[in-house]
């Protein structure tokens, strides 16, 4: 590149990890290129700190409490249209803010892995303002209504069945690319599956699966599956990592006091490569960012304790995908994974699945995608 460096606005939300992981992992990303990237959030600091910090207790709230009512939010979004009343009057939150941000730093191409900073951008640009080059960025292997807008340049997809949804709904495919959902650099190599068990104290010779439920913890089921592994007979070795949660944590380790060798317990951390090259299965709600970095890790997954709602989709998708088993019960998660410790066929066969959807080099690709396009929209200005 020549002359100045590129700058790329990158706009998220911070409702769940995922979309600000997926964030900051782009903007590492476009620094690395060469380019300057900016994150912000949407909500914090588009709207006000205030409604921020209230829609997200009231989001996690509802989850923990009545998650069925989240599922039927989001199935209901997904069926009204982008231009309803409704939503026109929702798609305004913030755009007062983010008009003066894209005045005041110009930036010369915009990423959103958030669809509410999508509305508000496809809203200012019918509004007739100069909005730069655009591109959305799924974090769900979701092609759900909320995300797709006239006014995007480009879809990032995570896997060929969400590119086909897509433009089922309408979407030129000219403006759709598979490219994965973004993970951090160290999925992008391979990992020592021996020397990962071997730093975190296992046994070469047992099974081991990792439990997770996401860095914010408590969402899922993960202390029923701790209950069940321990009272389970066959010879494995369990991780659970309860993220942010720590009475969840303490009740685990209270849990596993006495019995460590079999399960081992950890709060927040940031060795989750590791944590994957060392297993043999991912028990865990399915996160979108969750699964990609499984997929980049060439890990099969058994899905528990998905919540209503996008983790629902996700799970469908893993499923029929060939990628992932699902356990709905407790009961259910003993039989799954006594089946899959002594069927090593049906872990090779999924193992194969992986292969055929992991794209760890996403981040790489939608970098190189957008620096291109602008490198191209200015020769085309000038």
């Amino acid at each position: 590149m020549t002359g100045r460096p590129r700058h790329v606005l990158i706009l998220t939300a911070s409702y769940g990890s995922g979309h600000n992981r997926v964030a900051q992992t782009l903007a590492a990303e476009f620094e690395r290129a060469g380019a300057t990237a900016r994150v912000v959030d949407h909500f914090r600091e588009l709207v006000h700190p205030v409604f921020d910090n209230a829609s997200r207790s009231l989001y996690y709230s509802i989850l923990r409490q009545t998650p069925l009512l989240w599922g039927g939010a989001y199935w209901l979004a997904d069926q009204l249209s982008v231009s309803s009343p409704l939503l026109v009057r929702l798609n305004r939150i913030g755009m007062r803010k983010l008009r003066r941000l894209l005045l005041a730093e110009r930036p010369d191409h915009v990423v959103s892995v958030h669809p509410t900073p999508v509305a508000a951008l496809s809203e200012l640009r019918a509004r007739g303002l100069d909005v730069p080059p655009h591109t959305t960025v799924f974090t769900d292997f979701v092609a759900h209504t909320q995300w797709i807008y006239p006014g995007v340049d480009r879809y990032c997809v995570p896997a060929d069945e969400i590119a086909h949804d897509l433009m089922a709904r309408g979407v030129p495919r000219d403006r759709v690319v598979v490219t994965g959902i973004p993970v951090a650099p160290e999925f992008t190599v391979p990992a020592d599956r021996a020397a990962a068990r071997l730093a975190l104290g296992l046994s070469p010779r047992l099974p081991v699966l990792l439990f997770m439920d996401g860095s914010g913890g408590g969402f899922g089921r993960l202390e029923d599956a701790t209950r069940k592994i321990l009272e389970m007979e066959e010879p494995l070795q369990a991780l659970v990592v309860t993220g942010r949660e720590e009475r969840l944590e303490a009740r685990l380790r209270g849990l596993a006091d006495g019995r460590e060798s079999r399960v081992k317990v950890f709060g927040f951390v940031d060795n989750v490569r590791q944590l994957m090259a060392a297993a043999d299965f991912l028990v865990t709600k399915a996160g979108g960012l969750t699964l990609g970095e499984a997929l980049a890790a060439e890990l099969p997954v058994i899905s528990f304790g998905s919540l209503p709602g996008q983790e629902a989709r996700n799970e469908r998708f893993a499923a029929m995908a060939g990628v992932a088993l699902v356990a709905r019960s407790d009961a259910q998660l003993h039989r799954v994974i006594a089946a899959a410790m002594r069927d090593p066929v049906l872990l090779r066969n999924i193992r194969d699945r992986v292969r055929l959807f992991r794209r760890p080099q996403a981040a790489r690709t939608i970098v190189d995608l957008v620096l291109t396009a602008s490198i191209l929209a200015k020769e085309r200005a000038s």
